[in-house]
């Protein structure tokens, strides 16, 4: 059986799961420690998820590579065949161009997921490696949100891509790789205190997790 490494907390890991939802594949979900180096040295990868490690041994870190290795594994429903070229190199650009936005507005939601935020050690870890990394604390980031979110919008068009998803229902009008990807890169944004996304883009998380058989509030601590 294939395993499946992740943490609740990163939006990459999430969208694995939802692709391991949507064809129904069996498999085991292990969930490492934060600071579990051991665990990811015996994989052979660096201390990140997704981790897929398939029953003969291939091991894959990279979430678009293992949707397309999960296609290909199991066809049925597909992932990419319905997505035109141009919807997926649309969405790849957005993605490029949101990555470092998205990242500073996840940073202050994930000690909401377990693994994280209910265990002091590992929450002073995070902290210090948002320190090197940002050069800024977690606090200041989460009281920055308003202006990153700001840009986000700016280059998103939330309303209009609530609209958009509302009437064709999925990104590409069918189920998609698009969807698992999307799904996943903005539903913790509305953990954030104080931001509201659009209700078609709620619904439209209700539909990518009814499609996958997938909880995306699995992980939250309380939830």
């Amino acid at each position: 059986m294939m395993r499946f490494y992740h943490f609740w907390f990163e939006p990459a890991s999430e969208c694995v799961r939802l692709a391991l939802g949507a064809k129904a594949i069996e498999h085991e979900r292990i969930i490492p420690d934060y600071d579990d180096d051991e665990t990811f040295f015996e994989l052979g990868v660096a201390r990140q998820v997704p981790v897929l490690l398939w029953d003969d041994g291939r091991v894959h870190t990279d979430s678009q590579i293992i949707l397309r290795a999960l296609d290909a594994y199991r066809p049925d429903p597909p992932l990419f065949g319905p997505l035109q070229d141009a919807q997926w190199q649309a969405l790849q650009a957005w993605r490029a161009q949101a990555a470092g936005l998205l990242e500073r507005l996840y940073a202050p939601v994930r000690p909401a997921y377990r693994g994280l935020g209910d265990h002091p050690s590992h929450l002073a870890s995070y902290k210090a490696s948002l320190a090197a990394r940002f050069g800024v604390s977690l606090e200041e980031l989460a009281n920055d949100r308003y202006g990153v979110y700001a840009q986000l919008d700016a280059l998103t068009q939330f309303k209009a891509l609530g609209a958009f998803l509302a009437q064709h229902r999925f990104y590409a009008g069918t189920f998609s790789a698009a969807d698992v990807l999307l799904a996943a890169d903005l539903f913790a944004l509305q953990l954030q205190d104080g931001i509201t996304l659009p209700i078609d883009i709620m619904y439209y998380f209700e539909r990518v997790q009814d499609v996958c058989g997938v909880d995306l509030r699995d992980g939250l601590i309380g939830g």
